[in-house]
């Protein structure tokens, strides 16, 4: 009869082991897909502010191709007036 309860013992202890390991994958895996689906947001939010960005220097390329840029100081100080 000892045998028995020690032999059941030892099979309750291994079940909640193993019901343990189980429950810490699943909670391993959902920190895993949530941290995936940030991830992925993350990139497809930088992706579009990268094309913005590259939309824009196109526009301002184009612009500077048609009306050329204003020329800067060539620093020779300022001009003296009468």
């Amino acid at each position: 009869m000892n045998v028995i309860f020690v032999v059941a013992i030892a099979l309750i202890a291994g079940l909640f082991f193993l019901l343990d390991r189980g429950l810490k994958a699943i909670e391993r895996g959902r920190r895993r897909r949530v941290a995936a689906m940030r991830l992925a947001a993350a990139a497809s939010r930088a992706e579009r502010e990268h094309q913005q960005r590259r939309d824009q220097e196109e526009v301002s390329a184009a612009l500077t191709n048609v009306l050329p840029a204003i020329a800067k100081d060539d620093g020779r100080g300022p001009r003296k007036v009468a």
